[in-house]
């Protein structure tokens, strides 16, 4: 393989990779929507959806391991392909965050709706901010724009805590409320898990910019 073709091969690679990004990102938009609105018609698009992020997923590895095996990449080309790998399993884990939470919505769907002091719209905003802040860095090549990625997963961390506080008790002290409380739980922590992706997302994109492993690590500011 020439290294222009090489190279058409990782942009290709990059394109695969944030057309799966859009569709993953979509589906977290519908699922919080779908919780926002109770509707069942979003719950069914991001189901229907899941099926393209899953072969999006083992095409892009199948691309990215061809790479490997082919060439002998060296340097920022070899840490980008192996973003990449490590990037494309993140986002395919947004999908599936997606669908737990439409599953969820749909078991609340079949239940008289409940005014829970916890604001789902909020921390799915914030979540999804980490998603697009954390791709754009990976498109931008923004290891600076990674990094701001990286302090906001504390916020999402602690309005999962407050939520398994405050549906915890109602669990506790409601019993008739307690199955509503514990999907809204669940769904809390789905969207934590979000920001987990976006943060081990934004991790990959300054380990392929700069070559710093900072997983584990201090982080700037900390």
């Amino acid at each position: 393989m020439t290294r222009i073709r090489f190279h058409q091969s990782l942009d290709d690679l990059k394109e695969k990779l944030l057309v799966m990004a859009g569709m993953a990102e979509q589906a977290i938009e519908r699922s919080t929507e779908a919780y926002r609105l109770r509707d069942l018609n979003l719950c069914d698009q991001v189901q229907a959806a899941e099926p393209g992020i899953n072969r999006l997923e083992r095409e892009i590895d199948q691309l990215a391991l061809d790479l490997l095996a082919m060439e002998q990449p060296m340097a920022v080309d070899l840490r980008f392909i192996l973003a990449v790998i490590k990037i494309n399993a993140d986002v395919e884990r947004v999908g599936d965050q997606a669908v737990n939470i439409v599953e969820r919505v749909r078991d609340l769907y079949t239940m008289p709706p409940l005014d829970v002091p916890v604001d789902i719209p909020r921390m799915a905003a914030l979540s999804g901010s980490m998603v697009r802040r954390a791709l754009q860095s990976f498109i931008d090549a923004d290891a600076d724009m990674a990094e701001s990625v990286l302090t906001m997963d504390d916020q999402v961390d602690a309005m999962n805590a407050g939520a398994y506080k405050t549906l915890g008790a109602i669990i506790q002290e409601k019993p008739a409320q307690a199955q509503y409380a514990l999907d809204v739980l669940f769904i809390a922590r789905n969207l934590e898990r979000v920001g987990d992706h976006a943060t081990n997302i934004a991790e990959d994109v300054i380990f392929w910019v700069r070559g710093a492993d900072v997983r584990h690590h201090l982080r700037t500011g900390s």
